[in-house]
């Protein structure tokens, strides 16, 4: 059975392996797939690996052997869904691979805003500490996160992993999702709208998906309603987020900071009006990339290859 992968790079820099994969059949790894190859690169495959390269209707029609579709990623917005549905072609993604890492990632993000740790380390070693006077000396306001209020929106697996660690960090938790469960409220940590989460919330944490409903959904009329000297944290979708509201409301100090590991437009656009936005922190879409993710992954892709090669397809995202 011949297996081709599309952009592999992401998934496997070169740190893991694509040994288990290659037991299953005639593997072809490409690093990555300009969209003009995509078409003569899947050839007459019956299984397909992609990440980003988008497999839309116009591939679909060409490409009359393709069977099965793997997603490396838990979203899966790059395969048209609804046509490979009609092709007759499952479609399977890898869902909670990165949970723990994401999670972790927003409490990386949130720490550096507490306490500025890149800044105060570059700043020791310029000197600056060096010269003070006094025995210790910070250059920006530090938080204590105890007793402070995170609104999380969104309640997935990620959104519950981030509840945990705050209320670890003795932080009050306001959850704000499409579905409630009453069952999932603790001591600490209780469901609410969005209105309330917003008026009450120290710490804005998103984790929801990108859709209709939710595009651009913190924009300046939301942000009005949030708390003057807010933290927003955004791991999940850029395309949640008004970039130009946001660039202004961190310049009016209405938001006191952000961090976004994610971009409407990724790589960034140079004119994202994010870059240079006062207290805004971005990082480079590396919120899921961590070894231990990465294996999960690729171990949770394998499965897939393997089940469905067994008439048992699992992870399906199509009816």
């Amino acid at each position: 059975m011949k297996i081709v992968v599309l952009d592999g790079k992401m998934l496997n820099p070169g740190d893991l392996s694509w040994e288990a994969l290659k037991k299953l059949g005639e593997v072809t790894i490409y690093d990555r797939t300009g969209n003009d190859q995509i078409v003569s690169r899947i050839g007459d495959a019956e299984i397909v690996l992609t990440n980003k390269t988008p497999i839309r209707r116009e591939t679909l029609d060409q490409v009359n052997n393709l069977r099965y579709i793997s997603v490396l990623a838990t979203g899966f917005d790059v395969v048209d869904i609804k046509y490979a549905s009609k092709k007759r072609i499952t479609v399977s993604n890898a869902p909670a691979y990165s949970t723990n890492s994401v999670a972790q990632m927003v409490f990386a993000l949130l720490l550096e805003i507490c306490h500025q740790v890149g800044d105060h380390n570059q700043k020791t070693k310029e000197g600056k500490w060096s010269r003070s006077i006094d025995f210790s000396f910070w250059d920006h306001p530090l938080y204590e996160l105890k007793d402070k209020t995170m609104g999380i929106i969104g309640f997935g697996q990620i959104g519950r992993q981030t509840a945990d660690i705050a209320l670890a960090f003795g932080m009050n938790v306001l959850v704000a999702t499409r579905t409630v469960d009453k069952a999932l409220e603790k001591s600490g940590l209780s469901f609410v709208s969005l209105e309330k989460l917003y008026s009450n919330s120290d710490v804005i944490s998103l984790h929801c998906p990108a859709t209709d409903s939710t595009k651009e959904m913190i924009n300046m009329d939301t942000i009005s309603k949030m708390k003057k000297g807010v933290i927003l944290i955004n791991t999940a979708r850029g395309a949640l987020v008004a970039e130009e509201d946001l660039a202004e409301a961190l310049k009016t100090g209405h938001i006191a900071y952000a961090a976004v590991d994610v971009l409407s437009k990724e790589p960034a656009d140079i004119n994202n009006p994010l870059l240079q936005a006062p207290n805004c922190f971005i990082t480079p879409h590396i919120a899921w990339a961590t070894k231990e993710a990465r294996q999960r992954l690729m171990d949770i892709t394998v499965k897939n290859v393997v089940e469905f090669q067994g008439g048992h397809p699992v992870n399906v995202v199509n009816s």
